[in-house]
């Protein structure tokens, strides 16, 4: 039996014998309506760590009664793609905290932690296709101070996402995007949704997705 299906079977048994039901559970984890029943359908074949922990609260139990040994190791959502040059659209689940997962690399706490994924080669020799940056985004709007001078994941008012090091503009309320090549030219005047500094870069090869 896989850990998946392991995972399906404890869930399906700890709901049926507190006598509530998929739907019930769900909902007061946060998650979709259909969010359990999924995860017990095997529909969603590899549950996030975060949502097995908000039902195991709900439940009253502790999350390895639910996992039994499997999915110990925390993940992370991958909020999307982003690029130096390319123009790539932002898919942030940041608020869901669901989408594709990746495992927690060593050291980091997956509190509040996003990762994005490297699109083209306009980021190389610093970033590669494929490799993973994470970042933590406090608040939905804005670019913090601390932003300022750093390499960031940011978004513009286009919804586009990119991966530069951001200098304040010549106006207020914009901003200079710089690239890390010189095949890309800087961007000047962007107004930004919001910037996040990069916490970690992991290359592609390091990756283990779940």
């Amino acid at each position: 039996m896989d850990s998946g299906q392991m995972i399906a079977e404890r869930l399906k048994a700890l709901i049926e014998t507190r006598g509530t039901n998929n739907r019930a559970v769900a909902l007061a984890a946060g998650m979709g309506p259909t969010g359990v029943r999924d995860i017990i359908s095997r529909k969603t074949k590899n549950p996030t760590y975060a949502n097995l922990l908000k039902i195991a609260d709900v439940l009253g139990v502790d999350v390895q009664e639910i996992t039994g040994g499997a999915h110990e190791r925390p993940t992370i959502a991958i909020a999307g793609k982003v690029g130096a040059g390319a123009r790539v659209p932002v898919f942030d689940v940041y608020e869901k905290g669901d989408g594709p997962q990746v495992e927690c690399p060593p050291g980091l706490s997956p509190h509040n932690i996003v990762a994005v994924e490297i699109e083209g080669d306009s980021m190389e020799p610093v970033y590669s296709a494929g490799d993973l940056l994470f970042y933590t985004r406090w608040s939905a709007e804005g670019v913090p101070s601390e932003a300022i001078g750093k390499r960031c994941v940011c978004e513009c008012e286009d919804g586009f996402g990119w991966v530069k090091l951001i200098r304040q503009g010549r106006e207020p309320g914009l901003f200079d995007l710089h690239s890390f090549n010189d095949q890309t030219p800087p961007m000047y005047g962007v107004k930004l949704k919001w910037a996040a500094p990069i916490k970690l870069h992991w290359p592609a090869e390091l990756a283990r997705r779940i």
